[in-house]
């Protein structure tokens, strides 16, 4: 059904083509066809302009139209289909942004008695991807997850991130002071809005431009209008834990 909503409008004439919009748009609505940045489907579109600032030639805007309703569901199955690993990537789409879940991790209980050596080998990661801005918004391994937001450094700074926090977590991470804090702030209250999160723990180090991420993730929790149970960590430069709250 056709409703007055907005939704992005390409101008074909100052598109060149160059696929820089496909990666930002975490619906997948935005594919290269026939040397263009074209909809796949109006349904696929939420109309919040993630892409906007992508487009080195300014050729996407957002207009409000007569379209078909934006169907998360519809996005959804998508997103599960475009992440098959048997499915080809369509020219011009990021491969980092195909969704992918993997098969089942081991639990803390599997892997109490493997060597310490054995145990840092194996990944606990479940799903891919895990930049906040490749992540969909719809994305089925954040649906009633316990969801872990880090800062990039931790991932290198604390050495026992799989084992001690990635079981059975969502995982999203990126960088408050070179990503657009904006755009983190409108995806995150909208995964928040739509994904049911049972917690959500978010890792940081204790440098000061690392101090905008929690910020960030509470006023998203805010905007949800959602109650989530909310645990935050500080990391220290030296790779230890200096807090939890």
């Amino acid at each position: 059904m056709k409703v007055k909503r907005k939704i992005i409008e390409i101008d074909e004439e100052l598109c060149d083509g160059c696929g820089q919009c496909i990666p930002s748009c975490s619906e997948g609505a935005l594919q290269i066809i026939d040397g263009k940045a074209r909809l796949v489907s109006e349904s696929y579109c939420d109309g919040l302009g993630a892409c906007l600032g992508e487009c080195p030639q300014g050729a996407l805007r957002v207009v409000e139209r007569e379209a078909e309703e934006f169907d998360e569901e519809a996005v959804e199955e998508y997103l599960e289909k475009s992440g098959t690993d048997d499915m080809e990537i369509p020219m011009g789409v990021c491969p980092s942004a195909a969704v992918k879940i993997f098969g089942d991790q081991p639990t803390s209980c599997e892997t109490a008695n493997i060597p310490r050596a054995q145990e840092a080998a194996e990944s606990r990661l479940g799903h891919w991807p895990v930049q906040i801005n490749l992540v969909p918004v719809v994305a089925p391994f954040l649906k009633n997850a316990s969801i872990l937001i880090l800062a990039d450094c931790t991932a290198v700074a604390y050495a026992n991130l799989h084992q001690d926090f990635l079981d059975g977590r969502a995982v999203m991470m990126g960088c408050p002071k070179f990503d657009d804090v904006e755009g983190y702030l409108a995806k995150l209250t909208e995964i928040f809005k739509t994904a049911n999160a049972k917690q959500v723990t978010v890792l940081h180090m204790e440098v000061p431009c690392c101090s905008a991420l929690p910020m960030i993730v509470r006023k998203a929790i805010k905007e949800s209008g959602k109650i989530v149970p909310y645990e935050e960590i500080m990391i220290g430069t030296d790779g230890k834990i200096l807090s939890r709250s």
